[in-house]
């Protein structure tokens, strides 16, 4: 894999740079008109009021759990036994290293926030998972734990619940390219009890195919959008007449997804939106041609195009052994390693897909309004394992955010000596969760209904004010 060519990228956009104050009047919204912010100062629950500062949010969530003392929280004078192979690098921010193995990182972290001091006490996947992608802890620590419609749902789907969309006719939540699972689906991933209305757009497909389209979209030759509708609208009555539609919430919530779904199949802007045949291949091959570099630059065309929440997954698999494929989960088992693999694989996508993202956002002046979080479900223990490699460690790890609201080059937190627990700050998954709602200018103490008529509030949390710009 190439290295990032920083001078190339500059070259490729210095002309978009020009255009970037025009592009941001052009791209922006009103916040009047996305009907969130209060004229009050304070909340009920004593907040300030929060205000859209993220109009759109990336999520890139590294299912397995990236090592965070290998990376983003280095300690080069722990003991042998906890300490990095890797050497740590400066940075454009006086205040941060980060690994040797993210050169092209490295120029960029003046745009980003560090949380270092992220913890929770979910060690299996699943259930780790599931607090990572909601923001709430789950009933139980356990691999088994399934998906339910007693669970919480996805932070798009809250988003799609309480904010309209930004462009009509646009889905306001969308993720790819995987369902994740660790033995059974990950809760986290959907609506759940808000309803199929507000489940994402899944697109299963693979955008580093050359013939990648979305099928989904696309009628049979037989088959006009008029004649669809007609069929939809006989549908309809069917169910009118079976009583589903007035009797049943999740009836009603299938129907008006389906309403949706017809509104996409014939709509050009959503095609455009999802066309990454319409980017240069100079771009292309910045980002890399894996399946997620492709699919960190169709989250880069989504929220230009004006979807609200994008969920790109690393991995469909938690990993283990490749080189070439799965997550992040490297214990060193059956005469594995944990350094050569991410060194080959995790840490050389990483290196070419996050600069790169951040670099093209902020090229065309969409960073400011763009929340990007990297994060994975928890970090890995900061002692070497027997296998020269890392087991899971959910009680300390770092999430990276820029852009959105989020001051660059700033630190919040700080782990131990060796990486093991919070030193300073410690900050909870619902405080993570807080400050994403709150950026979007989502109250984190609003409330939502569940299956048995109860309220619960959106997050337990509190925006961790001091990573706002």
């Amino acid at each position: 894999m190439n290295a990032f060519d920083e001078s190339l990228w500059r070259g490729v956009f210095s002309r978009r740079s020009l255009l970037r104050a025009g592009a941001l009047g052009m791209l922006g919204l009103n916040e009047s008109t996305l009907g969130r912010a209060r004229a009050a100062t304070t909340l009920d629950s004593g907040l300030p009021a929060p205000r859209i500062r993220a109009k759109s949010v990336i999520f890139l969530f590294q299912w397995g759990g990236p090592s965070h003392v290998d990376m983003f929280d280095m300690k080069p004078e722990s003991p042998s036994e906890y300490r990095s192979p890797h050497k740590p690098i400066r940075t454009s921010s006086p205040d941060i290293e980060i690994t040797e193995h993210l050169p092209s990182l490295a120029p960029l972290l003046d745009l980003c926030t560090l949380i270092r001091s992220i913890h929770h006490t979910m060690k299996n996947h699943n259930s780790a998972g599931y607090y990572a992608l909601s923001g709430n802890a789950p009933p139980t620590d356990d691999q088994r734990l399934r998906d339910s419609i007693d669970l919480r749902p996805a932070y798009g789907s809250v988003a799609d619940r309480f904010l309209p969309m930004r462009d009509p006719g646009i889905p306001s939540f969308v993720s790819y390219p995987h369902v994740i699972a660790d033995g059974s689906k990950t809760p986290g991933q959907g609506a759940s009890f808000l309803g199929k209305r507000h489940d994402p757009l899944f697109v299963g497909r693979d955008p580093n195919e050359s013939s990648f389209t979305l099928p989904e979209f696309s009628l049979p030759a037989h088959l006009s959008i008029d004649r669809l509708r007609s069929r939809r609208g006989l549908q309809e009555i069917i169910d009118r007449q079976s009583g589903l539609l007035e009797t049943s919430t999740e009836a009603r919530g299938m129907d008006e997804y389906y309403r949706n779904a017809l509104s996409l199949l014939d709509s050009s802007r959503v095609r455009e939106a999802f066309d990454l045949s319409r980017e240069p291949a100079v771009i292309r091959d910045a980002y890399g041609r894996t399946t997620y570099g492709q699919g960190c630059l169709l989250a880069r065309r989504l929220v230009e195009h004006g979807v609200r929440f994008v969920t790109c997954y690393f991995s469909s698999s938690i990993g283990g052994q490749s080189t070439t494929e799965g997550g992040w989960d490297t214990h060193g088992f059956n005469n594995t390693r944990m350094f050569p693999i991410v060194e080959k694989y995790h840490l050389p996508i990483t290196n070419v897909t996050l600069p790169t993202l951040l670099n093209d956002l902020e090229q065309r002046g969409l960073l400011d309004e763009t929340l990007v979080v990297w994060m994975g479900e928890f970090g890995r223990t900061p002692k070497i394992n027997k296998n020269v490699s890392r087991d899971h460690w959910p009680q300390c790890y770092t999430v990276l955010l820029a852009g959105g609201g989020v001051k660059g080059g700033y630190v919040h937190g700080a782990s131990d000596a060796t990486g093991t627990a919070p030193a300073e700050y410690p900050v909870t998954p619902e405080d993570l969760a807080a400050t994403i709602y709150y950026l979007m200018g989502i109250d984190p103490s609003e409330h939502i209904t569940d299956t048995q008529n109860r309220p619960l509030m959106i997050s337990s949390g509190r925006p961790i004010f001091p990573v706002i710009a």
